[in-house]
């Protein structure tokens, strides 16, 4: 069942010489990233690694139009980034400070399209939270739920609106290790059914190479890409046989060695494919 149909153009993402330095606590500017280059294709399911403090989520906030770059471009399609469009949605780690429980869960997903009137939006956000299995518990709170299941809601409100690129953040970095399965097992069906791009970021090496079509490396700060891998696992996935296979073990090691012993040489500014 799709909820949408994402447009092919605005669901190609272009980032070029990208760029950003924040304020530290001494006040001083901090280089987080430099120069970073990379394309995602229509429907491309991509994941971003690095080491802690790379600077992941200020990448991520950068090219979803959280925060302006210093220099550089993201592009959608013909469109330059400047704010965070409709049709962008962002999923995060603490999922209990992006849904107010004063609000019911519909109530929660229907934030995603405040333009529409009341009733058609109760409507598309019980649909939104049907497709995450959520339906049941429309008229409740999420505070009346377990973190997978706040997670899910979460979920629904990002596919409520008129999906074309869908950025996560650590999304499930904060619920045990078998709800995080079984959510990620979620997503990948969602990107399978609505046909969106997708952007990951992840401190966790296997769930970057179960989920993505490829893994972006960045370096330690300020973050460079220094690794562009291509993911070639059959599709549709699935947690034991796929990581059962000899090539899910080879590109781990392939990622995670990236990661602990980055190259002296980012890769070439202006790469715009896996190697």
């Amino acid at each position: 069942m799709r909820v949408n149909e994402p447009g092919a153009e605005r669901s190609t993402m272009v980032v070029r010489n990208l760029h950003k330095s924040l304020v530290a606590a001494s006040g001083e500017a901090l280089k987080v990233l430099a120069d970073i280059s990379f394309e995602i294709r229509p429907g491309e399911f991509v994941a971003i690694v690095g080491p802690s403090g790379a600077g992941k989520t200020t990448l991520l906030r950068t090219i979803s139009g959280l925060l302006a770059p210093d220099t550089g471009q993201v592009h959608c399609g013909a469109q330059a980034l400047s704010g965070v469009p409709s049709w962008l949605s962002i999923v995060f780690q603490d999922y209990g400070k992006s849904l107010f429980p004063w609000m019911t869960n519909k109530a929660n997903v229907g934030l995603a399209i405040p333009e529409v009137r009341k009733a058609e939006r109760n409507r598309r956000a019980v649909q939104a939270l049907e497709v995450v299995g959520m339906a049941q518990v429309a008229d409740r709170y999420p505070w009346e739920l377990s973190g997978g299941m706040q997670q899910r809601v979460a979920l629904a409100r990002a596919i409520c609106g008129d999906l074309s690129i869908l950025i996560m953040d650590e999304p499930f970095a904060s619920v045990d290790a078998l709800t995080r399965t079984h959510l990620e097992d979620e997503v990948l069906r969602l990107w399978a059914e609505i046909g969106f791009s997708a952007v990951l970021v992840t401190h966790d090496v296997g769930e970057a190479v179960y989920m993505a079509d490829r893994v972006l490396v960045l370096s330690p700060r300020p973050a460079r890409i220094i690794g562009d891998v291509r993911v070639d696992l059959a599709r549709p996935r699935d947690h034991v046989e796929s990581r059962r296979e000899a090539r899910f073990g080879e590109l781990y090691a392939e990622v995670m060695s990236l990661v602990e012993r980055p190259p002296a040489a980012p890769l070439t500014t202006g790469a715009t494919g896996p190697k």
